[in-house]
C-alpha cells in the first residue's frame, strides 16, 4: 500500500494521509475507525451511479469497523455541483439527527468530493470529512489539498472554502467501472502534473500509454501515487494558492471559462483542463516563452490520450469569460505557462489577441 503524507503549514497546520492501493476500499471502515474520530455515525455523501457499483462494499466496511452509515444521495454531474445540492444534503442530515460530531465521507467522483468537502466545511461551522474517490480525476488531484466548492452561472468553483479531509482512500479498483471517456478524461490531470512539477511522470506516461489506457493496476497505481505526491508537495508549501499553488491551474484558465460558456454540457472537466493546456502550450510557444518542440510534445500527448469534443466557442466570448475567474486579479487575467517540462510560470501579461489565437487554434485542432 502506498501511503503519502500531506502536511499543510496552515492556520491552523493540519497532516492527514492518502492511502493508495487496489481492493482498499474493503478496508475503508478499519482505516477511518482507526482515525479515533470518537463517534459512529457518518453520513456518506454519493451519486446513485457511484453508489449502485461501490455503495455495498463501503457501507459494508464501515458497518464491520462497528460504524453507522447514513447514505445521502445527490444527483450525478457537473450541473449538479450547486449550491441547491449543499442545502438539499445538509437538511438530510438534520433529519437524520447530524450534530457537530458528524463524519461526513464523500464516495464518488471530483463533483461529490467538492460537495461534499464544502458540506462539511459549513455544516454546524464545520465537521470532519473523509474523501474516498472513485474516478482517476478525484483519485490523483481532487481529493488531495482541502479545495472544496461549487458552481455559478458567473463562473466555476467561485463558492468554495479550504477544508482538509481527515484521510482518503483511493483504490484504483474503482476505476474499472468508469465510462471510457470519463476514465480518459481523468488522467489529463497526470499530464498536467508531469508538465508543471515532475517530468518523470510525463515521460511515464509517454511510454506506458497503452497499459495506462488498458487500466493496468500497476501502472495506474504508480501514476496515482506520483501524481498525489507532487500535490501534496505543492499543497504542503502554498495552502491557500498564495504563490507556488498557482502552478497546479496549468490548463485551467482557458478550460474553465469553456466549462462555463457551455453550461458545462460539452465537456468533461478534464477534457476543458486538456484544452486549456493545449492552449497554454500554444500561447507560451507564441510569446517565446518555451521552445516549439515543448508546446508541440505537450499538445501530441494530450490528444494521444484522449479523442476530445470540439470546440465550437466565439473566442472573444472566452477571452471576457476569463476576467470573472478565480485567477483573475484586479482585473488582470494570470496564464501558468510552461517554459521547460517539469516547470512552468504564472505569467500575468498575456495579451488578449494572444488568447484568442490560441482559442482560434482550438478550433481548428478540434476539427481535424
Amino acid at each position: 500500500m502506498q501511503s503519502i503524507a500531506i502536511r499543510v503549514a496552515g492556520r491552523p497546520p493540519c497532516e492527514y494521509e492518502a492511502r493508495i492501493e487496489k481492493g482498499l476500499l474493503g478496508r475503508a471502515g478499519e482505516l477511518i475507525a482507526a482515525l479515533d474520530l470518537d463517534r459512529k455515525r457518518c453520513f456518506v455523501v454519493t451519486s446513485p451511479p457511484v453508489r449502485k457499483h461501490w455503495g455495498e462494499a463501503l457501507l459494508a466496511s464501515l458497518s464491520a469497523a462497528n460504524l453507522e452509515p447514513v447514505v445521502l444521495e445527490m444527483a450525478d454531474g457537473e450541473r449538479h455541483k450547486n449550491l441547491d445540492s449543499i442545502s438539499s444534503l445538509a437538511t438530510r442530515m438534520v433529519q437524520r439527527g447530524a450534530d457537530r460530531g458528524a463524519l461526513v465521507v464523500a464516495l464518488g467522483g471530483g463533483v461529490v468530493g467538492d460537495v461534499a468537502g464544502l458540506l462539511a466545511s459549513l455544516f454546524m461551522r464545520g465537521v470532519d470529512c473523509v474523501q474516498v474517490p472513485t474516478t482517476v480525476l478525484a483519485q490523483l488531484d481532487a481529493s488531495i489539498g482541502g479545495k472544496t466548492g461549487v458552481n455559478l452561472a458567473a463562473g466555476k468553483n467561485l463558492l468554495g472554502t479550504f477544508h482538509h479531509p481527515r484521510l482518503v482512500v483511493a483504490d484504483p479498483d474503482t476505476l474499472r467501472t468508469l465510462p471510457e471517456r470519463e476514465f480518459r478524461s481523468g488522467l489529463f490531470e497526470g499530464l498536467k502534473c508531469g508538465v508543471i512539477r515532475d517530468p518523470e511522470i510525463f515521460r511515464y506516461m509517454e511510454d506506458n500509454r497503452e497499459r495506462i489506457l488498458q487500466r493496468d493496476g500497476e501502472a495506474l497505481e504508480w501514476l496515482i501515487a506520483a501524481s498525489v505526491r507532487v500535490k501534496a508537495e505543492v499543497v504542503g508549501a502554498d495552502e491557500r494558492e498564495g504563490g507556488l499553488r498557482r502552478i497546479l491551474n496549468f490548463g485551467h484558465t482557458i478550460g474553465h471559462a469553456l466549462e462555463a460558456e457551455t453550461n458545462y454540457k460539452e465537456f468533461l472537466h478534464g477534457e476543458a483542463v486538456a484544452w486549456g493546456m493545449v492552449a497554454a502550450s500554444l500561447i507560451a510557444s507564441g510569446m517565446q516563452r518555451t521552445e516549439p518542440e515543448l508546446a508541440r510534445r505537450v499538445i501530441s500527448q494530450v490528444l494521444a490520450y484522449a479523442p476530445l469534443p470540439k470546440v465550437d466557442v466565439k473566442a472573444k466570448r472566452i477571452a471576457r469569460r476569463l476576467l470573472a475567474d478565480k485567477k483573475t486579479r484586479d482585473g488582470v487575467v494570470h496564464f501558468i505557462l510552461p517554459v521547460e517540462l517539469g516547470r512552468v510560470e504564472v505569467v500575468p501579461d498575456v495579451p488578449e489577441r494572444a488568447v484568442i489565437q490560441a482559442v482560434e487554434e482550438l478550433r481548428y485542432l478540434s476539427q481535424a
